[in-house]
């Protein structure tokens, strides 16, 4: 799903329960994965046209996750985990498009049967861990869960990362975080060979290559307290080699005067430097977020951000393609990323989730981005948006089901012949996963 519900505090605490392993696991899952809408399109020689489930505008994909980890000896662990994707040929027959850019893909001799989508298969993760008393090194392929760089695990592929991650708890209530990224798969822009020639997402670099991270790799720390334990507190820094340094600052509390209200607020930066964008403006935002799960089952939020109107890079994942890559502001969008850290942009977020027992649980979003302004570097920020999302999913045992449909207006979507503007166009998404 795209949608961020992890707690970053929680995800940097790689600790006991990730390596305290009792011999050998196997876990894994199997997912297919159908999206269509019914932007227009024009076919070769024909008018142009649109309708949901048409094979031009629909995308499908299905993909394996086989992961192993175990203890090597007392206190040091490993973990290895490995993926597959393939169309199973679905793109000759119900869709033009697939879910993840890791395929591949390659020209058939004959001219007639157009382009062949590749299969592909990789090892995403193969890590050892040393825990020595509160202290614990991570070094390998691995995920990450970092506000500016971490593995977007919407789609039905994650991207991964070659990483050293140092991490001590010695201090009550406060756990320290070192990292040092040097590789990803994920599709960073300034790499242009990492972008695969299909794919709707944005994620998996093409055949799922690792490549050096960002420019030169990346070096990152932080801090993370609950001292008072309402509060979550963290900090991050990061050193992007010859890319940028940039900051992110959050607090989460629990409201102690009205049971189950919840206060968030974040503020990031990210100070371009080096060969790329040393003539350019820095980056900024800051956001807001107030909860409400006082109810059983029931959670509802409203949140606010805004962008500075000058930044080079958007205030989302630098690991993919930062235009379009996901965001961990608290107004991220359900389905449409690259809209709530532009430039300029101020966003607005209202979420509703329920959970009937046993029966179904629903959830409803919406966004909306405005912030059509030129900025200082010569960019136009034409990136207004108003998304509607409806969920609702299911899990039948190890199968998990979800349904979603989203509404979206878009100023640079969906332009259609003669205009200048984009149109409104609906999308329905189908989600299945057998864990096992």
């Amino acid at each position: 799903m795209k949608l961020v519900k992890m707690s970053l505090a929680a995800a940097v605490l790689l600790g006991a329960s990730a390596f305290a392993i009792d011999n050998m696991k196997v876990d894994g899952d199997a997912s297919v994965y159908y999206g269509t809408n019914n932007k227009q399109y024009t076919p070769v020689g024909g008018t142009a046209k649109s309708g949901l489930f048409d094979k031009t505008t629909s995308f499908a994909d299905t993909a394996v996750r086989v992961g192993v980890t175990g203890d090597l000896m007392k206190g040091v662990s490993f973990g290895v985990t490995g993926y597959a994707v393939s169309t199973l040929g679905l793109e000759n027959n119900l869709v033009s498009n697939t879910w993840t850019g890791a395929h591949g893909a390659a020209a058939n001799t004959a001219a007639s049967v157009g382009v062949q989508v590749n299969d592909a298969s990789w090892i995403g993760e193969a890590w050892v861990a040393a825990t020595l008393g509160k202290t614990t090194a991570k070094i390998g392929r691995m995920e990450l869960d970092t506000p500016l760089a971490f593995s977007e695990k919407w789609s039905i592929v994650p991207n991964t990362f070659e990483a050293a991650v140092l991490i001590n708890q010695d201090i009550p209530d406060t756990t320290l975080v070192g990292a040092w990224v040097g590789k990803g798969n994920g599709t960073n822009t300034l790499h242009p060979a990492y972008n695969g020639p299909v794919g709707i997402d944005n994620v998996v670099a093409g055949a799922a290559n690792f490549n050096t991270f960002m420019s030169d790799g990346a070096y990152a720390a932080a801090i993370v307290n609950n001292s008072f334990k309402p509060l979550t507190a963290q900090a991050w820094y990061y050193n992007v080699t010859n890319v940028a340094d940039a900051f992110w600052l959050q607090g989460d509390i629990a409201c102690s005067l009205v049971k189950g209200v919840k206060i968030g607020a974040q503020y990031a930066q990210m100070d371009q430097k080096g060969h790329l964008y040393a003539a350019t403006s820095n980056s900024s935002a800051y956001a807001f977020k107030l909860g409400y799960e006082g109810v059983e089952n029931l959670k509802v939020s409203a949140a606010y951000s805004k962008a500075d109107r000058d930044g080079a890079l958007k205030i989302a994942n630098v690991a993919t393609a930062n235009g379009t890559s996901q965001s961990k502001l608290y107004t991220e969008a359900y389905w449409n990323y690259g809209y709530v850290g532009a430039p300029s942009a101020e966003s607005f977020n209202v979420t509703g989730e329920y959970a009937i027992k046993d029966v179904v649980s629903l959830g409803a979003y919406y966004t909306q981005v405005s912030g059509n302004v030129a900025n200082s570097w010569g960019g136009a920020n034409d990136h207004d948006l108003k998304e509607a999302a409806l969920t609702a999913s299911k899990d039948f045992g190890p199968l998990n089901a979800t349904l979603a449909y989203i509404s979206t207006d878009a100023k640079d979507q969906n332009i259609k012949v003669g205009n200048t503007t984009g149109s409104r166009y609906d999308s329905v998404l189908a989600m299945l996963k057998l864990k096992f």
